[in-house]
């Protein structure tokens, strides 16, 4: 038998822990200490120490049982659990901080009942004791706690989902600010209930995880972070092991509840209903509630217009797709942050080329890395390009003739018109011929459309123009530099 109550209790735990869910363990036991571990005669008693009287309640309706067998198990026949309940402080009982009770786990008819205090005002069911003997009720509890300690709970969130590390740009700065205000006063704004939608990899799960960072942090807010596919799973086990009951009455204790991706409720009746009832019980008491969808509420099919109707009581407010610039400072960051040393012109590449996720983005930074690390390179837009080719090309689109000659006549600083024109100006003939270059090597037409680009010139003008633009790369290093110069804007173009 062991001789220590640290450890009889935690030879409890590893029983009761194969005989119950990890979450119901995490809340009704994981925060139960040791205290004392008496013996008298024939007689074990340990006594644990309860944060509030809710445990006390909850775990001799619930786990009364379990409890029983294993402290049997672990101290013998005369083992007997006693409980030490904390008593708050409350406003209206200043005198109760710091103090504790008292009370044995169902005492037996041959044991002396706990004391009674002058102020009992509850009644109280029989008790059982771990010898299995009944003893009728008192006529009124043996305790007064003035208050119900909140449940500690694992929040589930990611640490690193926080505002500061969110990019704020036009396509999110409304739920941005929003998600702030909420998370400053959660309950406590218009915004309930909070509703985010938006695509994939546009950063929702970042700024509702963000809210709830803040709150967690600076308010002692109780935060739960959970999946719509977690929060169905969890309800299914609670209704295969008759535990709804208790399931409903962990979420309703939550002061922020955070639901990511309420669309996968469709078609889940069970689930709609039981989250239905979560959801009033949360708002009526002024608890903040926050959902994210990949669509807006009216276009979610499969979802009772009684739910749906009240993820539209507060405010619903969209992602979009990043902008280039909010794109680049994605990249920025990102690159600052992992240590990684890319160049601008590979940050504009990406950015230009990755539009619509901000996830592809970043994992077009983390794949460059692991390339070049492997390669011993340096990351280029060449390099970027090659990388990254399954990304790019789906989104890139064929450059134009007219786009290539109007970033050359940008480059060489004269009228666009005139590379059409029929002007012999040293300076003109050649821009035109670098652009009819260009021309031929980035777009697939003929050298006869090429030419008619052009002011309807001839076909053999292209080829000589190319041939000339060759030889002067071959043989004028300045003149190389300036090619690769415009082919590195037309590439960062070539989207």
């Amino acid at each position: 038998m062991p001789t220590s109550p640290e450890a009889a209790w935690n030879q409890c735990l590893d029983i009761i822990r194969d005989n119950i869910s990890r979450q119901s363990f995490r809340t009704w036991f994981a925060p139960l200490k040791p205290l004392t571990l008496v013996t008298e005669g024939d007689l074990s008693k340990l006594t644990v120490q309860l944060p509030s009287q809710f445990y006390y309640e909850w775990l001799e309706e619930h786990y009364y049982s379990l409890l029983r067998k294993t402290v049997t198990k672990v101290l013998g026949p005369g083992g007997r659990l006693f409980y030490d309940v904390v008593i708050e402080k409350d406003d209206a009982e200043v005198g109760y901080e710091g103090t504790s009770m008292q009370l044995p786990a169902r005492h037996a008819a041959n044991e002396p009942a706990a004391p009674e205090p002058a102020t009992a005002t509850r009644t109280s069911p029989g008790r059982t004791d771990f010898g299995g003997h009944v003893q009728p009720a008192p006529v009124s509890s043996p305790f007064v706690i003035p208050g119900i300690q909140k449940v500690q709970v694992d929040s589930r969130l990611n640490p690193n989902y926080t505002f500061e590390r969110f990019i704020e740009g036009d396509c999110n700065r409304l739920a941005r600010s929003a998600a702030l205000a909420i998370a400053q006063r959660p309950g406590g704004t218009s915004f309930n209930p909070f509703l985010m939608y938006g695509g994939v990899g546009l950063g929702k799960t970042h700024l509702i995880q963000a809210i709830g960072n803040y709150a967690a942090a600076s308010a002692g807010q109780s935060v739960l972070y959970v999946s719509s596919e977690r929060f169905t799973t969890e309800f299914v086990q609670a209704i295969q092991h008759n535990r709804v009951a208790e399931f409903s009455l962990f979420y309703r204790q939550i002061d922020l509840l955070i639901i990511d991706d309420v669309q996968f409720f469709s078609g889940k009746e069970k689930t709609q209903e039981e989250f239905f009832h979560i959801f009033n019980a949360l708002h009526q008491n002024g608890k903040q509630i926050v959902l994210s969808s990949d669509r807006p509420p009216k276009d979610i099919q499969g979802i009772e217009e009684r739910l749906l109707s009240r993820f539209q009581w507060g405010l619903a407010a969209d992602v979009q797709a990043p902008d280039l610039e909010t794109r680049i400072a994605i990249l920025t960051r990102k690159s600052e942050e992992d240590g990684i040393d890319v160049s601008n012109d590979v940050l504009e590449f990406i950015a230009h080329n990755i539009k619509s996720n901000i996830r592809e983005l970043e994992g077009a930074l983390i794949r460059l890395l692991a390339h070049s690390t492997l390669r011993k390179r340096e990351i280029d837009v060449p390099m970027a390009r090659e990388v990254l080719s399954d990304l790019i090309k789906e989104t890139r689109i064929t450059l134009t003739i007219e786009e290539i000659q109007r970033l050359v006549c940008s480059y060489f600083s004269i009228p666009e018109d005139l590379v059409r024109a029929k002007t012999r100006k040293r300076e003109v003939v050649q821009a035109r011929q670098v652009a009819m270059y260009f021309s031929k090597q980035l777009t697939q037409h003929s050298l006869k459309t090429i030419g008619l680009h052009f002011g309807g010139r001839d076909h053999s003008t292209v080829i000589h123009a190319n041939q000339s633009v060759e030889n002067q790369i071959d043989t004028d290093p300045k003149f190389k530099g300036m090619i690769d110069e415009i082919g590195h804007r037309l590439q960062l173009r070539a989207r």
